[in-house]
């Protein structure tokens, strides 16, 4: 689980414990998950509201919701390492946004290299994703939203592996993207799952886009000193926190 002491400010670099046409608030799912369902793609249910895990979610959306204030944001999920379990923060926060009747959440897989929310949310996507998308000036956004079951929070998978070698994140088309999915409805928040902060450029690229960043630190995985060094990537004004995922 995460640490109930989920999001907090750092100081000094120092980490603590701490269908597009319509609005997704009117849409319905086809298929409703169950809890035991939602269990299985390692997902919080509202029916578990009390426990820790789901409450502990609960709040970083509260503490997301006062940054943004009557703004809804674009918010970056990063792991500090491969295996500190930043998809399934990023998953699980945006699905604590979708309890609420008047927000709805968007999670984009950005993870390029190893992508797993579909695989996870056992979504197929059969019309393509994100890479789509950046690749092909005639699909739409309408054609990587995916329903997933759960009321008000749809997902765009990767959709493939890249296809040529360029700057993704930097493009006009993901832009575009970025500003499509938030202009349209003011209900709507969107939540970036991207990869990890170590080993390559895109977590930093995908924070100009960003409004908010949060860091995803694997309990008893990532040390002082790599928190610390990941943290400093980011703009401080962008700068949430981190979250200490246990379950690693």
């Amino acid at each position: 689980m995460i640490s109930p002491d989920t999001l907090s400010k750092t100081e000094d670099r120092v980490v603590e414990h701490v269908t597009p046409d319509r609005p997704l608030t009117r849409t319905q799912e086809h298929t409703a998950l169950t809890p035991a369902h939602l269990r299985e793609r390692a997902v919080i249910s509202a029916d578990d509201m009390g426990l820790p895990q789901v409450d502990a979610f609960r709040d970083i959306r509260t503490r997301l919701l006062a940054i943004a204030g009557d703004n809804n944001i674009v918010t970056l999920v990063v792991p500090v390492s491969a295996g500190s379990g930043g998809s399934f923060v990023a998953r699980n926060i945006a699905a604590a946004f979708a309890f609420d009747e008047s927000k709805s959440a968007v999670l984009v897989d950005c993870d390029l290299r190893t992508p797993s929310q579909h695989q996870t949310m056992r979504v197929e996507p059969s019309r393509g994703g994100l890479l789509s998308y950046l690749d092909n000036p005639a699909t739409s956004v309408s054609d990587i939203l995916y329903e997933t079951g759960i009321p008000r929070l749809r997902l765009i998978p990767t959709g493939g592996k890249p296809t040529r070698h360029s700057e993704y994140f930097s493009s006009f088309r993901m832009r575009l993207l970025i500003d499509s999915l938030r202009s349209r409805y003011p209900d709507r928040y969107l939540f970036l799952d991207g990869p990890a902060v170590r080993g390559a450029p895109d977590a930093r690229i995908l924070a100009e886009i960003a409004d908010v960043v949060v860091l995803v630190a694997g309990y008893g995985h990532d040390t002082a000193e790599d928190i610390a060094r990941a943290a400093a990537n980011f703009d401080p004004a962008k700068f949430a926190g981190v979250v200490f995922n246990e379950d690693v």
